[in-house]
């Protein structure tokens, strides 16, 4: 059967108008579906008995279940979902309660395809996209952990769980339509980040389309054949392609702009490094966060010394760039940047 959620309100409209319902049913079931969220069509109780059955009988809600919840000693929480189909994917709830900041980290993919060195995501295969209702239901149910955990709900949710973002966008802005939508849970757009690995031509994309959301590019080098080392879509999109598509961006949106930079020992954090990212920050306005290596089996990184860490970030200060040093968190249940893998 097919996923309710998939339709659009006007598919809603047609198959109620077939069934000789009113059209305004449309709405309360859209509600149901997402700005009050239920996963049975029993549960749906301002429709009629009749309705509900035929809903039942013609379409599914394919909502993803918890499987594995481990807490860190942080605070931090990773769920392992399992969807459909039996994929698993993760989402981490991030909480710093003396910001009063709750933050979700959600997935977009069953995998990834961008294959870089560090990251234990790149170093499984893309299995398939995550729909819009499977990115949805990770907001409502981290929400729900948030507020069960905590009593406070999400504040911000953040594209930088397993998979890129931009290779589902039209699922991932579907998503977040319904995730912003006065009809949907009316969250603030300037509360989302999308995190890309940098893909140029769609930065200009959602650019032009006026996205109010906020962008963050993991670059973690400046420097093309450093990239290319770790990241191999640097091939295809090289610096000078994504500082222009940047500078577009801003542009465009004027939108907040972040830069996420991991620290390796030896090789990204040389003051040359620092020269080099100073220099492909001009053009618009950015912040960076400097992360610390979170290790992964089967890569050799070593993270960036502390003094070698804290020279490199004052030469990036010194030339009047925001940045900012940022701890890991849930490195314990390989909850950190860079570490979602599906273990069991």
């Amino acid at each position: 059967m097919l996923d309710i959620r998939l339709l659009t309100k006007e598919d809603l409209v047609v198959h109620l108008n077939k069934w000789e319902e009113p059209s305004y049913r449309a709405n309360q079931i859209w509600s149901w579906l997402w700005q009050n969220p239920v996963y049975k069509f029993s549960d749906m109780t301002n429709l009629s008995q009749a309705l509900r059955t035929r809903l039942a009988e013609q379409f599914d809600i394919r909502v993803i279940r918890a499987d594995k919840i481990q807490r860190s000693t942080d605070g931090t929480i990773k769920t392992r979902f399992i969807l459909h189909d039996d994929h698993y994917i993760e989402a981490v709830l991030i909480p710093v309660p003396g910001n009063k900041r709750f933050t979700v980290c959600v997935s977009s993919q069953v995998g990834c395809s961008l294959s870089c060195s560090f990251c234990a995501t790149g170093k499984m295969i893309r299995m398939r996209n995550l729909d819009p209702g499977e990115i949805f239901d990770q907001v409502v149910m981290v929400n729900q952990q948030s507020l069960e955990e905590y009593g406070k709900p999400l504040t911000n949710i953040v594209f930088m769980g397993m998979g890129e973002p931009l290779l589902n966008y039209k699922n991932v802005a579907a998503a977040i339509a319904h995730i912003t939508s006065t009809d949907g849970l009316a969250m603030s757009p300037r509360r989302i980040t999308v995190s890309t690995a940098g893909i140029a031509k769609m930065i200009r994309r959602i650019a032009d389309e006026g996205v109010r959301y906020n962008l963050a590019l993991s670059l973690h080098a400046a420097d093309d054949a450093k990239r290319n080392e770790i990241m191999p879509i640097n091939e295809q999109n090289d610096l000078s392609s994504l500082q222009k598509a940047l500078q577009y961006f801003y542009y465009k949106t004027r939108n907040k702009i972040t830069l996420e930079y991991i620290a390796f020992n030896q090789f990204n954090d040389h003051a040359s490094d620092a020269a080099k990212l100073a220099q492909f920050c001009k053009g618009f306005p950015v912040m960076i966060n400097i992360i610390e290596y979170n290790p992964i089996e089967g890569a050799n990184f070593v993270k960036s010394k502390e003094d070698r860490l804290d020279h490199f970030a004052k030469a990036i200060a010194d030339k009047g760039i925001a940045i900012t040093v940022r701890k890991s968190r849930g490195k314990d249940i390989d909850a950190a940047c860079g570490q979602l893998a599906n273990k069991d």
